[in-house]
């Protein structure tokens, strides 16, 4: 599934690409599963709007545009092989596409899907809560601006393992299991530790190569281990920088000890029982 990075790249391109731009028709697959909003409200909520910006909040791409009454915000969750890409409308049209949006320049953003996973959805000011945010502000906190003290508060008594809790998008939303592992790597704690047990130091240096390894992977476009690709459809290549993820058995990079490979949370996790305490 594709992480922080990997949706920070796509919306960073998509915004590069096609913000200021109008769309002039929206076409939907009809496979229900796709849309969290009717298709029908959806492409009424779209079309004739102009795209003010893309940007990314957790995991979700959010497409914000000037409606015929109010900004919208439209919601593209990539699931586990969601992608969202930019194309000439002469361009065949691929296996398991769900969505078109046609551009005034004739361009075509489209989002394509073949396990169906992405949810396509439409956000707006809630007129039942007015003191809810208008903007889309995802589940969880922001792991790239999150404070030293609330980061170390959003674990405190917490009994899950550390690598658990990592993946809890309530807590932080966008890091999953490549991210969680390298970031527990880098800061030489085992994917196992108790959450609230890790001490004030231990989750300092935790913060830290979290923030380190996602502002990199941002930098090199993410990791391309499955169907990952950017908005012009090109990988990633965060993959060739990975300590320990997917690397069970072979030999640690920093100690030469092989590394581990455990299932842990329903997810596999990979870490150095040498470097990580």
């Amino acid at each position: 599934m594709p992480e922080l990075p990997e949706v920070e790249t796509v919306a960073n391109g998509m915004h590069a690409r096609v913000a200021g731009e109008r769309i002039v028709r929206i076409w939907t697959s009809g496979k229900p599963q796709t849309f969290k909003t009717p298709e029908a409200e959806l492409t009424q909520a779209l079309t004739g709007s102009a795209i003010e910006s893309v940007r990314r909040v957790g995991k979700t791409i959010v497409m914000t545009v000037s409606g015929k009454k109010q900004a919208v915000e439209f919601l593209i969750h990539l699931g586990m092989t969601g992608r969202l890409l930019v194309c000439d409308s002469g361009q065949p049209m691929a296996p398991h596409t769900h969505a078109i949006l046609t551009l005034a320049d004739g361009r075509e953003v489209r989002f394509v899907d073949p396990r169906r996973f992405g949810r396509l959805s439409i956000h707006k000011p809630s007129e039942k809560k007015p003191d809810a945010p208008a903007s889309y502000t995802g589940p969880g906190r922001e792991p790239l601006t999150i404070s030293a003290d609330d980061f170390v508060a959003l674990f405190r008594h917490r009994k899950t393992p550390i690598k658990a809790a990592l993946l809890n998008q309530s807590l932080l939303h966008g890091v999953g299991n490549i991210y969680a592992d390298e970031s527990l790597f880098r800061a030489g704690i085992r994917p196992r530790r108790q959450a609230g047990r890790l001490t004030r130091d231990e989750l300092l240096r935790l913060r830290k190569a979290l923030i380190e390894v996602l502002r990199q992977a941002i930098k090199l476009g993410g990791s391309s281990v499955s169907d990952y690709v950017d908005a012009d459809g090109v990988r990633g290549f965060f993959q060739l920088q990975h300590k320990v993820y997917m690397r069970g058995g072979e030999p640690c990079l920093v100690c030469k000890t092989p590394i581990q490979r455990i299932t842990l949370a329903g997810r596999g996790t990979h870490f150095c029982p040498n470097c990580q305490h």
